[in-house]
């Protein structure tokens, strides 16, 4: 469902600047750490957003509150070289950025440094709105990129975890893993079946709750 409101749009326009911007930073970063210079040489080893965002993906996070950057390329054959678990911690380097940028902004709530009905009553109604989208937004990235479909990281995080007797059958699947996704997210809802949203809610209204102490 769009929400028009402007400030909450206004909030997930500067949200998405600095969420996508640090994730995708993020993956560059930790390749870079392992060896991997291919982020470097590609001009992702930044903080320039214009660099990391995609232009639907950034539309689709203003307006449903979810969405993509540009993905960070990085070279598989090289980070495998490096350490059996260096793919799976650049590409866990993403979400784990999103998850603390969410916890370090709740903290004041946590332990009641600031109240979002204090903001409001003092007028700073737009500040009480953007902390609140931050947190969540944060959150839903976290959870969302965990999903185990490719191209999103989980995948990768779910590849390294999984017995050996299991990852023949995994990497059958993984070719059509973009398709299942579109699938997740557009089709199935359509039927009334979400199943994004049932695995997403409960983790990212869990997660809220815990890191702000709010219901």
């Amino acid at each position: 469902m769009l929400n028009l409101d402007p400030l909450t749009l206004i909030s997930r326009a500067i949200i998405l600047v600095i969420a996508f911007t640090i994730h995708e930073f993020s993956h560059a970063f930790i390749a870079n750490a392992y060896g991997d210079d291919t982020p470097r040489v590609n001009g992702r080893l930044t903080l320039n957003p214009l660099v990391h965002l995609d232009v639907i993906g950034s539309l689709m996070l203003v307006i449903a509150g979810f969405g993509w950057a540009k993905p960070v390329p990085v070279n598989p054959y090289w980070l495998k070289q490096r350490s059996r678990s260096a793919i799976m911690w650049v590409s866990l380097a993403g979400p784990l950025s999103n998850l603390l940028m969410a916890f370090l902004a709740a903290l004041p709530l946590k332990f009641g440094l600031a109240t979002l009905t204090g903001l409001q009553a003092s007028g700073l109604r737009p500040l009480a709105i953007f902390w609140v989208e931050f947190i969540w937004i944060n959150i839903a990235l976290m959870v969302f990129n965990l999903i185990p479909v490719a191209p999103l990281d989980g995948e990768k995080v779910l590849d390294f975890f999984l017995p050996p007797s299991a990852q023949a059958m995994y990497d059958r699947i993984r070719p059509y893993s973009p398709a299942i996704l579109l699938i997740l997210i557009f089709a199935l809802p359509y039927l009334g079946i979400d199943i994004v949203s049932w695995i997403m809610s409960p983790a990212v209204n869990g997660l809220f709750k815990l890191f702000t102490g709010l219901g």
